[in-house]
């Protein structure tokens, strides 16, 4: 049904998730980030409300393995959850419920941890945190992509993917990246592609005008001087 990768990039500290998969609207529901705190894809039976619980303890100063097994210990319906974690020291985490979909499997990189159910091949993560480490020198939401375009090209799900989402926190307390396809009948992931290129050039604009829109540069649309 899913396949997902959480990292943390030591160089720029930025968080994200990129995810993918067979429902509609995967970025609503399943990628969490948090600036200077963490991220965490929460997948297979969805319960968002893990996404929060676990950045939250992190927060608060728990690693990411704590958290998880804090936010899961004793939690109703935890067998059918898939859950990742990175916190802000590199820290990855993971859960898989015993009642997971199909095939399924984790693979843990470094400062990244990519994870999946209803797989075609259970190879599928490793080749995932293998294009993340990769790619160490792009920005993260590059990263992420191409770990998400690795799992299409080591087998994707069984089915056909109509959604995947791009997130990224950086220091702001919003995500500076938050692309989202919402449906795509074919391809969600050319399509979150296509997005990205569109939106990279502009991701520090959009912080600009926030900070200051005085001195932010202008929109060029028309109307804007």
């Amino acid at each position: 049904m899913t396949f997902s990768l959480v990292g943390h990039c030591e160089r720029t500290g930025m968080f994200g998730v990129s995810i993918t998969t067979s429902s509609i609207c995967v970025g609503s529901r399943c990628p969490w980030v948090r600036a200077g705190v963490g991220a965490v894809a929460t997948q297979n039976v969805t319960d968002p409300a893990l996404g929060n619980a676990v950045l939250d303890l992190i927060e608060q100063g728990e690693g990411a393995a704590v958290a998880i097994e804090r936010v899961i210990d004793g939690r109703l319906h935890a067998e059918h959850r898939q859950l990742t974690a990175v916190d802000r020291h590199g820290g990855t985490a993971h859960f898989t419920g015993a009642r997971i979909l199909g095939k399924n499997a984790v693979a843990v990189g470094t400062r990244c941890v990519a994870a999946g159910n209803l797989l075609a091949t259970q190879k599928l993560p490793a080749a995932m945190t293998a294009a993340f480490a990769s790619a160490n020198a792009e920005h993260i939401g590059e990263r992420l992509l191409r770990a998400l375009e690795a799992g299409v090209n080591a087998g994707g799900e069984e089915g056909t993917v109509h959604s995947a989402a791009l997130l990224v926190a950086d220091r702001q307390p919003w995500p500076v990246v938050n692309l989202r396809v919402d449906w795509h009948d074919t391809n969600p992931i050319a399509a979150l592609r296509v997005l990205w290129e569109a939106y990279r050039p502009q991701i520090d604009d959009y912080v600009a005008r926030a900070a200051n829109p005085d001195a932010a540069p202008s929109y060029g649309v028309p109307g804007d001087p």
